[in-house]
Parts: C-alpha cells; structure tokens; sequence
C-alpha cells in the first residue's frame, strides 16, 4: 500500500514558527517517524510540502488510482481552499484530515473548514505525533480503498 502525507503552506517552518503552537519538531524529523512506521509495515511513503495551492491540487488528483491513503495537513489552505476540497472529493482512497493544533481553540477564522467535508477522519490537537498516530492507525487497520 501507498501512503501520501501533503502538508500545506508553512508547514516547513515546523521548529522554528509558533513553537508555543506547533512545537518544536521539524517537518524533517516528523517525516522520520512516520516512514519508520511505514517501513515497519511493509508501506511506501511519500511525503510532500507545498506552499502553493495548486501544487497541492496536482498531487492530489495524481494520487487516484495510485496511493491508499492520503493524509493532508492543508495548513491554512484548509479554510480557504474550495479548489483542494474538489480534488479530495474527486480521490476515491482514504482521506485523514490532519491538525497540529486545535484549529477550534484558535481565531474564529479557523474554525470552519473546507477539507472535512472531504475526509473520512479528521484529527486534531494532537500534536507532531498527530502524523505518526495517523499513520500508525492506516497501516494497522490495513486502510486501502486500492
């Protein structure tokens, strides 16, 4: 089975960015320990990040037919993004919308979002182990809609 993580705009600034928010861990080192999971299981990988929409939109629509589950931290494309919400309606595998944060205990503006919609679970507050939880539940319920 094929795993893809997207995480949207400034999502790379992981670490250094509102650590009292999204803590210390890197995007880099999240990475490491979702694909030890994966690994583990017997899974691929593919772990992206984009600040521009579109592109987001483009590894969405080539994940169908391709990729399991795909587990999408859209960032704050995640109250805006009408566009990313098509294109995860469109995939027909697994959707696990994912937060670092509770977007409910933060400004009014992000509450609402365009992504849930389009998901099978939504996760968050969790933290940057959040990832690893997520994919830890994909690869032991053996989630595949392939």
């Amino acid at each position: 089975m094929r795993i893809q993580v997207i995480n949207g705009p400034n999502l790379n600034l992981l670490g250094q960015r509102e650590p009292e928010i999204y803590g210390d861990d890197t995007l880099a080192s999240i990475e490491i320990d979702c694909r030890k999971l994966t690994d583990a299981a017997g899974y691929e990988l593919e772990f992206l990040q984009s600040n521009h929409e579109g592109q987001i939109v483009d590894w969405i629509q080539a994940a169908r037919g391709r990729i399991g589950a795909l587990v999408i931290n859209a960032g704050a494309y995640t109250h805006t993004s009408v566009a990313i919400h098509d294109a995860l309606r469109a995939y027909e595998g697994y959707v696990v919308e994912l937060h670092i944060s509770n977007p409910h205990a933060r400004e009014t503006f992000r509450h609402h979002s365009f992504i849930s919609a389009a998901a099978d679970v939504v996760v968050v507050g969790l933290g940057a182990q959040g990832y690893a939880r997520v994919i830890d539940m994909i690869c032991t319920e053996q989630i595949d809609r392939r």
